[in-house]
């Protein structure tokens, strides 16, 4: 019996390798971790493929119900979780990983392509990004600077940053759980995912706190947008340039370059 984490890749359901599929088509119980990324695609499209049910997983459930939903479980039976992207794009399958090994469960990886990867698409070498990060979302007054201190000590080393932006899904409450199981109907908020304009918005705001002349209007930025799609967006300029463009649909990532090799900028051309 396996714990099976699954890497889907970027955009539909036919992304999935094939080692991936028939491990999903072996599986009795499947979940898609549905809070870090997303696919084009809606679940149905999935079960149409895999001629099973699957089940949405929250944030909630993978990180504070694992044992009993997925790592337990698998100890008797072959359980899935799908993951958009690859399967180690966010630390908490990292976590999941761990936990699965200290309690003997045999866990089974099948990777997959990831925006980590893929971005190399936008011709700025692979080896040259130093650390990723993430903006966020303001909330109620709180802005985290973290990014910002990630792009100052890439951009002293010369280095590119890749910009992960927010995707904010909300986790139904104890009291929509308890409507759905009367049967109830119950309207989840939609989901907001940040576009390279609010993500580059962010960092103007922590600018102007900090001074540090960081991010300038006149600084070139990658905006991107639905990167393995067909319609994907790729799109290099100021800042107050990239600020104007519409980029389209989701999901949005942001790129400021650090210092460029002459291969680098005839690829932004």
């Amino acid at each position: 019996m396996t714990l099976y984490l699954v890497g889907l890749g970027l955009y539909d359901a036919k992304d999935i390798t094939l080692r991936g599929l028939e491990a999903v088509k072996s599986c009795d119980t499947i979940y898609l971790e549905h809070y870090t990324s997303i696919l084009a695609q809606d679940k149905e499209s999935l079960e149409k493929l895999y001629e099973k049910e699957v089940q949405i997983a929250s944030r909630d459930m993978v990180e504070k119900e694992a044992e009993e939903k997925l790592i337990l479980p698998a100890k008797e039976k072959n359980v899935a979780l799908l993951i958009v992207g690859d399967v180690f794009g966010a630390t908490t399958h990292t976590d999941l990983l761990v936990r699965a090994k200290e309690a003997g469960v045999n866990v089974e990886v099948i990777f997959n392509a990831s925006i980590l990867n893929a971005i190399g698409i936008v011709g700025l070498e692979l080896y040259k990004y130093g650390k990723t990060t993430s903006i966020v979302f303001p909330d109620d007054n709180w802005l985290p600077e973290t990014p910002y201190e990630v792009i100052k000590n890439n951009k002293s080393l010369g280095l590119h940053t890749l910009c992960l932006l927010d995707i904010k899904v909300a986790e139904p409450t104890k009291e929509d759980l308890i409507r759905q199981a009367r049967g109830e109907q119950v309207t989840a908020a939609p989901p907001r995912y940040m576009t390279v304009n609010q993500g580059l918005a962010v960092l103007k705001q922590i600018e102007e706190k900090r001074q540090d002349g960081i991010i300038t209007d006149d600084m070139q930025v990658i905006g991107v947008a639905r990167l393995g799609q067909p319609d994907y967006v790729i799109k290099s300029g100021t800042l107050k340039e990239i600020l104007e463009f519409d980029f389209g649909s989701p999901l949005h990532c942001l790129i400021i370059p650090g210092k460029l090799h002459h291969i680098e900028e005839e690829a932004l051309l």
